[in-house]
């Protein structure tokens, strides 16, 4: 079964429940209605009425069966409530204007719907950039308990080849904690879409082949994802070359005692640099589908759009989440 059908049956009549702060965004209507339609989840879209209802009618698409809400023109009562959630969740650090201020912003009442358990997910991005969508949820969820950042995941199709690569979208620099919580996260995202995680921390070295202090983050930061998730110890190691990592054959020669060399699927790079690059190589010359950022870490799912995404990317984004929601529940 390809995997969207596998992941599009597991949310089915789940009841799961969206908010899509761009409601007024062709591609982001479109692909709320279809997700609505395939019975897959409920959708809220934040918005003015009149202009989603102008672009509704302009694609050809009802509303009938989503909720549109202006954060603008919500009532009294339900402002209150978001205005005091909200700073208390700040614990002291917005004060009541400013939070009032803050919910005018689409992506932060919709951040706010998600953190007061109105919506199960979040998906945005479409017209925002990734800070607009990750700087609320880190403001107001938080990370998931025992995680200090979170990372961005690709996952990558093709046939039935499955790959979680990872970190390519959020940390610049990662020391060998950020690393080994990124690997953890990966796992979790991998078992998430039915891959059982092998997990490989990649270098230019493969165990001692190459020294130096980037070869030494890299050894360490696997020592301490074995010691974080020990239930995972078996199946996480490093550190490996993509070749040593990724070909039976180059995996014994180079790391012949090793579980994971020569069968890994996934993989967690040493910098945002490498992963950023080794995904769309994957994606443009192996001619793999690559889905994401998906947003690892975080205490409840948001996910941020590319502002080049198309209506499939925003369909396919939102089933990611909503397996994410329900995985979290």
């Amino acid at each position: 079964m390809a995997l969207f059908d596998e992941l599009k049956n597991k949310v089915a009549g789940k009841n799961l429940h969206l908010v899509f702060p761009e409601g007024d965004d062709a591609r982001v209507l479109k692909a709320a209605v279809r997700l609505v339609d395939d019975g897959l989840i409920q959708a809220t879209l934040l918005g003015d009425e009149e202009a989603v209802a102008q672009v509704a009618k302009a694609e050809g698409v009802s509303l009938d069966q989503l909720t549109v809400v202006n954060p603008a023109k919500i009532d009294a009562d339900q402002k209150k409530a978001m205005v005091d959630a909200l700073v208390e969740r700040r614990n002291g650090k917005t004060d009541e204007e400013t939070a009032a201020q803050w919910l005018q912003n689409v992506n932060y009442f919709g951040t706010m719907m998600v953190q007061m358990g109105q919506a199960d997910g979040m998906v945005s991005g479409a017209a925002h950039a990734t800070g607009d969508t990750v700087r609320p949820a880190l403001q107001l969820i938080k990370t998931e308990p025992g995680s200090k950042r979170i990372s961005g995941a690709f996952f990558l199709q093709k046939g039935d080849q499955r790959y979680v690569f990872a970190d390519c979208a959020i940390n610049i620099e990662l020391d060998a904690e950020t690393m080994a919580t990124v690997a953890i996260q990966s796992a979790k995202t991998a078992k998430a879409f039915g891959v059982d995680p092998k997990i490989a921390m990649l270098s230019f070295s493969t165990m001692g082949s190459a020294k130096g202090e980037m070869v030494d983050k890299v050894a360490e930061a696997t020592r301490l994802a074995k010691e974080m998730a020990p239930e995972l110890a078996d199946n996480i190691d490093g550190e490996l070359q993509f070749d040593a990592a990724f070909v039976p054959s180059v995996g014994e020669a180079k790391a012949p005692e090793s579980k994971v060399a020569g069968h890994a699927n996934v993989f967690v790079f040493p910098s945002l640099e490498a992963g950023n690059i080794g995904y769309k190589i994957a994606q443009r010359l192996g001619d793999f589908e690559a889905m994401g950022p998906i947003l690892q870490g975080l205490a409840k799912p948001v996910s941020d759009l590319s502002r080049g995404c198309s209506e499939e990317d925003v369909y396919k984004v939102a089933i990611i989440t909503a397996v994410q929601a329900l995985d979290m529940k």
